[in-house]
Parts: C-alpha cells; sequence; structure tokens
C-alpha cells in the first residue's frame, strides 16, 4: 500500500504544508495513522479517499502545530536546491528567454505565498481540485463535507486567491511585469 500510495501523499503533504523539511515524517504518520485504522475501514469509501481523509488531517495537525510555533512558512522551491545544481541547469532553456522564466517563477511563488493565507479548508479544497484532479464528490467524502459546501469554498478560494494575487503584483509594483500570468 504504501508503495502504491506514497508519491499522491508526498505530493498532497506538500501542497498543504508547503514545506519539504518534514515531509517524510508527515507522511510516516500518515500511513501509520492508515495501519492503526484499517481495522476499523468499512470500504464504504475507495481506500485513496480514506488515505486522502487521513492525510488532510496529517496536514491540519501539522498546520495547528506550526501557529502554535509560530514558524515562518518556506517555499517549495527553496534557494538552497537551486544551489546544488550547476549553473548550465538552472539557466532557462531554449524555448523561453531568462527574463520570462524569471516572471514565471516569481508569478507562481507569489501564487504560493498567498495560498498559504488562505484558511485551511479553501487551501485543500483548491489543491484537491485543481493540483490532485479530485471530483467534487471525492473531496466531499474526503473533507467531510457537502458537495454544495466543497463548491462553495471551491469559488470563494478561487476569488480570494485571484484578489491576494493581483493585490500583491500591485503592492510590489510588478503588475505591469507579471500581469499576464494572472489567468487563475
Amino acid at each position: 500500500m504504501v508503495q502504491e500510495h506514497q508519491q499522491q501523499v508526498f505530493r498532497t503533504l506538500a501542497r498543504l504544508v508547503n514545506r519539504r523539511e518534514n515531509l517524510e515524517d508527515l507522511a510516516q504518520e500518515v500511513f501509520l495513522r492508515l495501519y492503526r485504522a484499517l481495522p476499523s475501514f468499512r470500504g464504504e469509501a475507495m481506500l485513496s479517499t480514506y488515505l486522502y481523509r487521513i492525510t488532510v488531517n496529517v496536514a491540519q495537525d501539522e498546520w495547528k502545530r506550526r501557529r502554535r510555533v509560530d514558524d515562518p512558512l518556506l517555499s517549495l522551491s527553496s534557494k538552497e536546491d537551486e544551489s546544488d545544481l550547476p549553473m548550465e541547469e538552472r539557466l532557462p532553456g531554449n524555448d523561453r528567454g531568462a527574463e520570462r522564466q524569471l516572471l514565471d517563477n516569481e508569478f507562481w511563488s507569489l501564487v504560493q505565498q498567498q495560498m498559504m493565507t488562505l484558511s485551511p479548508v479553501e487551501r485543500a479544497v483548491l489543491t484537491m481540485f485543481h493540483q490532485e484532479e479530485q471530483t467534487y464528490e471525492q473531496i466531499a467524502v474526503v473533507l467531510s463535507l457537502p458537495i454544495n459546501t466543497v463548491r462553495t469554498h471551491l469559488h470563494r478560494a478561487r476569488t480570494r486567491l485571484r484578489q491576494r494575487v493581483e493585490q500583491a503584483m500591485t503592492h510590489t509594483g510588478r503588475a505591469a511585469s507579471i500581469q499576464e500570468r494572472v489567468s487563475l
């Protein structure tokens, strides 16, 4: 089970907690909780849906822990990871100019930063729908919410994220240079 679902768990955790340093510990916690819960698993939902629910719970526990510690959030694309690569591998390929790649990286870093300002449920719904390509029904089961509530959270999260990204771009004075990237 671990081999079959570990990529899904790591991807989901990385997107929800926005931190790389303890992803392995969090993933281990997910699988440990799954192992402990298997005797009570009734099979009313798919195992992957059950695993998503456990993953979201572990992410929520991590958010609460961080709130207590008041740790600053780190970006998934930390500069430390890039410094290990040779310079030629960090440069853009033939298809895009360096300026375009820089603007893209800046934009997605801003989106990721603003996503972390959303509520945990909005962040979870956005992640599961857009990045994990889960259906409304699957998200509703995982989060124990009615389908219409999932739709509402998704709509509100998209709207808030768009507004916050646009506001941050305007505030930093970079709106003109990366405005074309806003297609949320």
